[in-house]
């Protein structure tokens, strides 16, 4: 369907949309304004791992500080709790995602096939509300445990005392300028970050232990201090489930680990449709990244509990917020300790890399698509920048503060994962998989029980991710409302006997008529080509053919246009359309069939009956309404040129 050129964009406008969303290419980006689909060109399993590393990683920057502070004594056990699982629950939970979910749009899409209409577009805007919930406080959770490393650095605290905030927004600006430069380049930087900063943490690790084995009492101080205030085992267990809500960050990069899941490269036979090497390598990159963490968490919350005094792990202490990193000074010497801050800082600013990359890959998949952003939110640059604005905006408000945003990041966290949970539950009983559905089953209660818990202790946290939702939608509704006058079709075809109509009608002068199919008789089909021809003055001898389009789901924004052809009762011609909107798919035929036979395609209609507001909820919403002055809006719209514009004509 082609329409009057448009000007030649400004060289600044075509850099801000180079690359029409070149993070997982060809996931759902569809329409006229998409971008053609290069071949895919992954990374190895291992590379992408140290993408999502640098958020899953990270998190060792501040877990033990949270865990010592949740469970004191009793981090160790908590932390134990915490392991299993994450091996025995949420491992389970997004190997599956991967097997279901292959393009990296995660549980969202497994759940968006479950719902239909208006109520599945709404509960994708829901998880997109507590996605950037995640993905954007995870940017600014982690810039903000950045600059306290720096800001409490012994060689530093007097130069940049009371600066957290500025070097919390500069290091979110970098971030953006970053992706803004472009970002498939950046995961040689995530696998040098991760190697550097987990073979430092070994080096803390192994001075830890070493002093520990030196100075044997710490060991048996913290065990006799912890059954004189928990008494047996069975109480400690039972208390570490009390406080494992407040462990959930630990859990925080298995939603990042599937979100980068198009930059696998799998196997060489892969395709979009069967990315069998993908899907193998991304469970490789899961259980690899959730084994390593494992390790790490249960040895560092042990040497942090025993090792560091309690009052440092409070408020203004200086193991708050960088637990490992007080060890690396103490044990290590202030030079080391500047280069692991260094380390620390770097992957904690990086973190947000994978976060980005997560929001990159799922709003673009969905929110264009459903008609609820602009075309250009396709594009990287420009969303980069929204996302950017937005994270300064988190960060103000939250001044900075790492404890201040945990609740937020662990609600957005829990309620992903809950939602993964439940949608292999679903899949696996789809699949006639008893055991596996009583096993996820059995995950996806924990995990509820757990963000039940973490939203009734930490309410700020639902409600941040209640403002992102509200956001999103009410964006999302007057991006529909702007854009509900577009051509929606993104391809018209006719099959063969539609095709003989238009030919054979162009030979004369191309009349169609739009009908309401009801009855579909022969009366109904001669007494609407009577009222036509009554109230447009039409001689007898002109000849018609009926236009009638069914409403399928009228929540879609766009996609295909199929038109049939039938002949009905020896002599009426119909061509049949389904679309989401009859206004939209009318305007599509009529410029499809002026492009195609070079002639100018009249259309006529009757008056609908009802008040204009009524009839345009109705077309919003319903995609009905008043037909006949939208048709005519929407070829204005993609038609500027009046010469060229099929004509509507109302009686």
């Amino acid at each position: 369907m082609t329409t009057t050129e448009p000007p030649a964009p400004s060289r600044l406008r075509s850099w801000m949309l180079e690359g029409l969303s070149d993070m997982g290419k060809g996931q759902g980006v569809t329409g006229p304004h998409a971008a053609p689909e290069p071949p895919h060109r992954g990374q190895a399993w291992y590379r992408v791992m140290c993408l999502t590393g640098v958020d899953y990683f990270s998190t060792l920057g501040y877990q033990p500080g949270i865990a010592a502070l949740a469970a004191g004594l009793l981090s160790p056990v908590a932390t134990v709790v915490l392991v299993v699982v994450t091996l025995a629950g949420a491992l389970p939970v997004y190997r599956r995602v991967a097997e279901e979910s292959p393009h990296g749009e995660g549980s969202i899409a497994m759940l968006e096939r479950l719902l239909t209409f208006w109520k599945g577009k709404l509960f994708v805007l829901t998880l997109l509300g507590f996605a950037a919930t995640d993905f954007l406080i995870t940017i600014t959770l982690s810039a903000a445990d950045a600059s306290t490393h720096l800001v409490e650095n012994p060689h530093l605290t007097e130069a940049l005392h009371g600066q957290r905030m500025l070097i919390t927004l500069l290091l979110v600006a970098l971030l953006g300028a970053v992706f803004l430069k472009g970002f498939l380049e950046a995961i040689g930087v995530a696998v040098a970050l991760v190697a550097t900063y987990l073979a430092l943490n070994a080096v803390v690790v192994a001075a830890g232990f070493w002093h520990v084995v030196t100075a044997g009492h710490v060991v048996t101080d913290w065990s006799h201090a912890l059954t004189a205030e928990h008494g047996n085992v069975f109480a400690m267990v039972g208390v570490s489930l009390l406080v494992f809500p407040k462990l959930a960050l630990g859990l925080s990069g298995f939603e990042t680990g599937v979100a980068v899941m198009p930059h696998v490269k799998g196997d060489a036979g892969d395709t979009e449709e069967h990315p069998a090497g993908r899907i193998r390598d991304t469970k490789k990159l899961l259980t690899t990244a959730a084994l390593i963490m494992s390790v790490f968490l249960i040895v560092t919350s042990f040497l942090t509990t025993v090792l560091i005094p309690e009052k440092e792990f409070q408020s203004g202490g200086q193991a708050n917020g960088r637990a490992l990193a007080y060890l690396a000074h103490e044990y290590l010497g202030n030079t080391f300790g500047t280069v692991y801050d260094v380390s620390t800082i770097a992957i904690l600013w990086f973190a947000g890399a994978s976060a980005m990359a997560g929001l990159l890959n799922l709003m673009p998949r969905y929110l264009p698509r459903y008609g609820m952003a602009p075309h250009w939110a396709r594009a990287v640059r420009p969303m980069v920048l929204v996302f950017t604005l937005i994270a300064f905006l988190v960060t103000w408000v939250f001044d900075a503060d790492v404890d201040a945003q945990g609740g937020a990041y662990a609600t957005g966290v829990l309620v992903l994962m809950s939602s993964a949970a439940i949608a292999v539950t679903i899949a696996a009983r789809r699949a006639g998989q008893r055991g596996w559905t009583v096993t996820f089953g059995v995950v996806s209660a924990v995990l509820l029980y757990v963000t039940v818990v973490n939203v009734i202790e930490r309410p700020d946290g639902v409600k941040i991710g209640a403002c992102f939702i509200a956001g999103i939608i009410a964006v999302s509704l007057l991006s529909r409302l702007a854009r509900a006058f577009e051509l929606r079709v993104t391809d018209v075809t006719l099959d063969p006997l539609a095709e003989r109509f238009v030919r054979d009608a162009a030979s004369r002068k191309l009349r169609f008529i739009a009908n309401e199919p009801d009855r579909r008789d022969r009366a109904e089909y001669r007494e609407k080509i009577e009222q036509i021809r009554e109230d447009n003055d039409l001689p007898a001898h002109e000849d018609f053919v009926f236009a009638e389009v069914t409403v399928t789901d009228p929540s879609e924004f766009e996609g295909r246009l199929v038109v049939r052809g039938e002949v009905l009762h020896g002599r009426y011609r119909v061509l049949t359309l389904e679309s989401s909107s009859i206004p939209n798919a009318l305007a599509a035929l009529l410029l499809h069939v002026r492009d195609t036979t070079g002639c100018t395609p009249h259309i006529y209609f009757e008056w609908t009956e009802g008040g204009p507001f009524a009839n345009f909820l109705r077309f919003f919403l319903f995609g009905q309404g008043e037909v006949a002055p939208v048709t005519r809006e929407v070829l204005r719209e993609a038609e500027p040129d009046r010469a060229r514009r099929p004509r509507v004509h109302t009686g």
